[in-house]
């Protein structure tokens, strides 16, 4: 049975566990926190506890999950908009609070199960229950991605990934008003040592970064694009975190006073690749997501 270990923090303390929990990891739901808090498989400072507790600072949160020896992938019609697809690769869209991959205890309701039902083929090379994925996007962050229909196009587009060649712009709302009308942030990220659930900028990180334009500024937030360079797990929330302007709404690295929308305001609005077989250059762009765009408009009123 695997286990996961947190100690809460100040910033999470009287937080209920409900919540917290699938804060800590993006394949969890609350639902399925629940349950697990049903079976009494969470338990905090080795006692049960209900879904209604509220976690204190220092309290001990353990996590066993039960181990799935094979799991079914199945299909299922999720209806994805697929921006562009032929016999090799595909630009599919994802939308916000969508997982891109099954885990373990996770295994329905994700992108992975949205294609499988939406294509016939699919790459082979990430395993049974990442077909075709060739990168990903946080559950909370909407947009685009490139998927492998072959394994001939999965190498390519990671071979791409990996030369930089890949465009991919996302749109984002910060706290804060940005002085300068463009920068870039080169700073390494890697695992946080006092947190092991999060990503931070450390001396002995890898690589990152990140640049970015001003769209618009408001009374107290600006509207960015950013463009990755590298694609380190959480980079964009990250350095704009370490600049001092984190994502709107970003419960991980985002400040205690943020808007309530259910995760960070973040959009991979482009993506741009080669194709695999005919060298051509290939490029879409997804709008902002409605939920976004309200945000715009209130910002535009002065009544956010």
């Amino acid at each position: 049975m695997a286990q996961h270990e947190f100690t809460v923090d100040s910033e999470h303390h009287l937080q209920r566990i409900d919540k917290f929990l699938p804060e800590q990891n993006d394949a969890w739901s609350r639902s399925q926190v629940q349950d697990l808090i049903k079976e009494e498989l969470i338990k905090v400072n080795d006692k049960a506890v209900k879904s209604n507790y509220k976690i204190k600072e220092h309290d001990r949160i353990v996590v066993s999950e039960k181990e799935t020896v094979e799991a079914d992938i199945l299909p299922e019609d999720l209806n994805l908009d697929i921006y562009f697809e032929d016999e090799d690769v595909a630009i599919v869209y994802k939308p916000k609070g969508m997982v891109v991959h099954p885990a373990p205890g996770h295994y329905s309701n994700t992108l992975v199960n949205g294609l499988m039902y939406q294509m016939t083929d699919l790459s082979g090379i990430n395993g049974e229950i990442r077909p075709g994925i060739v990168h990903r996007i946080d559950k909370d962050t909407s947009g685009l991605l490139m998927v492998a229909k072959n394994d001939i196009a999965h190498r390519s587009l990671v071979d791409q990934l990996v030369d930089k060649t890949v465009t991919r712009k996302y749109v984002a709302l910060v706290h804060g008003v940005i002085p300068h009308d463009y920068g870039t942030v080169d700073a390494p990220i890697g695992r946080n040592k006092n947190d092991r659930q999060a990503m931070a900028v450390e001396d002995d990180g890898r690589d990152a970064i990140t640049h970015f334009d001003v769209l618009q500024r408001f009374k107290n937030y600006t509207l960015i694009e950013c463009r990755l360079e590298t694609g380190r797990t959480h980079q964009i929330r990250v350095h704009m975190k370490y600049i001092g302007y984190p994502l709107v709404g970003d419960p991980k690295y985002g400040p205690k006073k943020t808007m309530d929308i259910g995760g960070q305001a973040l959009h991979a609005a482009t993506i741009g690749f080669n194709h695999p077989k005919t060298n051509e250059y290939i490029e879409k762009i997804a709008p902002l997501p409605t939920y976004f765009e309200e945000i715009l408009q209130d910002l535009d009123k002065g009544e956010a």
